[in-house]
């Protein structure tokens, strides 16, 4: 890494690799993407709760456990690199408030597991980012905090739920960000900040730590500025966990074995149903596609078209499923145990005056649209029939792959919209997760990678999906890209406006 480009621009792997070699000190990076954060944070409102100094891993965290939850590792891989985090990850003695009025002020007596990861790699954490509350949203509007911003534009969003782990990496107050991913809330605001951002195949990070929204496609997602980066938190993050019983028994990611170097594209065969790009995609979002077929074919790849079902079909079934296990999963938040309590005299009253005060208009709609789905005399009807859709979507995408190494189509319809704009219009804003919810219904990986840039400066993305476990071949897929578009370390940052 050039000595010349400041310390908050150097990639995850270069600050390690420094740190490692005892070139560069912890205390440098720390205050490096500190002064950063203090720069850009007041106009984008990135975090809600920042570390000062950061939360360093102590030499039993770094050590690691015997329970397997967070080995020592053969070496470790992010050392001294600055992770922020969605404030849905459960951190030892830091605030986790889920973006909710109704955890406001909790503190974890544990971490997530994701969390002892990172540490036991010799990551820092810088703080907790913004979020739509209980990562529910498209936009992080609808944080009780308030929203975050896109650096790009602060007029408009940055995407949701993750929008503040997204704008925290694109910034550059954070080198990777972790975010949730239920229905598109990594990749989405990836598109939307010039970021890659990885859904992994369900099961292959721990969801221990993880505050559920829907259990059956929430996931763990990675923020990063290049692939080298993603694939390198990855795997530190990857491997079976004995406290989470829907981890896959597969070892972590072997970065060693993972080749990105020029030519790795050879050879693969990339799947685009192109009937989904008359789905009401922008001219700018279309434009970066096809500028990232041409370029894979240059590297290498051959791409033919394959043929999906219309996504609506994807964004009906995920809003019955996933309201319904919110209705579930929230019925926790009562005001007896933790957070909120309002004053009441009786436990009835308890209940409805604590979540009417501590839940947001968000929330509450799809807790009453999940309770309906499960409610005697509909159950079978919606929520039923959506797990029956499910199933055909899951052997639709297993289709398309057939014959196919991944799939190739945008991230989102359009670049990020103006702050407010669908505010009052939930089912656009349900929209523009249409092309990232089929893969959390099908357990698959899906990662999104920039595509340029709109005319106005906004960024675009497309993204690829793969078979299960196939979280190498995306991360070779998008390095393809970078070695034909650009290097990842010369994006075009966002610049801070006064």
């Amino acid at each position: 890494m050039s000595a010349a480009r400041p310390l908050w621009q150097w990639s995850a792997g270069a600050i390690a690799d420094a740190v490692d070699a005892g070139t560069l000190a912890v205390d440098d990076v720390v205050a490096a993407h500190e002064q950063v954060a203090a720069d850009w944070d007041p106009a984008v409102h990135a975090y809600l709760h920042r570390i000062p100094g950061g939360r360093r891993p102590t030499a039993l965290e770094r050590e690691g456990s015997e329970d397997g939850v967070a080995p020592r590792p053969r070496r470790p891989l992010l050392s001294g690199v600055p992770v922020a985090l969605k404030d849905n990850l459960c951190t030892r003695g830091v605030p986790t408030t889920c973006g909710s009025r109704i955890l406001e002020g909790y503190v974890p007596p544990y971490d997530a597991t994701v969390v002892r990861r990172l540490l036991a790699h010799g990551a820092v954490i810088v703080g907790k980012t913004n979020l739509d509350e209980f990562a529910m949203g498209s936009s992080t509007e609808n944080s009780g905090f308030g929203p975050s911003r896109n650096p790009y534009d602060t007029e408009r969003v940055p995407g949701g739920s993750s929008g503040g782990s997204a704008v925290a990496v694109s910034t550059g107050t954070a080198a990777i960000g972790l975010g949730s991913e239920t229905g598109g809330s990594v990749r989405q605001p990836a598109a939307f900040t010039n970021l890659l951002g990885l859904k992994p195949t369900y099961g292959r990070l721990s969801r221990y730590g993880l505050v559920a929204f829907a259990s059956s496609m929430d996931q763990v997602g990675i923020f990063s500025r290049s692939a080298a980066d993603g694939a390198r938190a990855f795997a530190a993050l990857s491997g079976h966990d004995p406290l989470d019983a829907t981890t896959l028994p597969d070892p972590p990611m072997d970065l060693e074995a993972l080749d990105l170097s020029p030519g790795t594209a050879e050879g693969l065969v990339v799947g685009v149903p192109r009937a989904l790009l008359a789905e009401g995609v922008d001219d700018d979002v279309a434009d970066g596609q096809r500028t990232v077929e041409l370029a894979l074919q240059a590297a290498g790849a051959t791409v033919r078209e394959v043929h999906l079902m219309p996504p609506a079909a994807w964004v009906a079934t995920y809003y019955l499923l996933a309201t319904a296990e919110a209705s579930s999963n929230l019925a926790r938040f009562d005001g007896v145990r933790y957070g909120l309590r309002a004053p009441a005299d009786d436990v009835l009253e308890l209940y409805r005056a604590s979540r009417e005060a501590g839940f947001g208009a968000e929330v509450k709609r799809r807790i009453l649209l999940g309770t309906y789905a499960l409610s005697a005399g509909y159950y079978e009807a919606y929520y039923g029939k959506a797990q029956k859709a499910r199933r055909r979507i899951q052997a639709d995408l297993a289709t398309a792959l057939d014959g196919c190494d991944a799939l190739l189509f945008p991230t989102t319809p359009t670049p990020a919209f103006r702050i407010g704009e669908k505010a009052d219009d939930p089912l656009a804003m349900y929209l523009s997760d249409i092309f990232t919810i089929g893969a959390n219904l099908a357990g698959l990986p899906a990662l999104a990678v920039p595509a340029g840039f709109t005319g106005g400066g906004l960024p675009v993305g497309v993204q690829f999906t793969a078979r299960a476990g196939r979280e190498d071949l995306l991360y070779r897929l998008a390095a393809a890209l970078e070695q034909q578009l650009t290097d990842p370390m010369e994006r075009r940052w966002p610049t801070r406006r006064s």
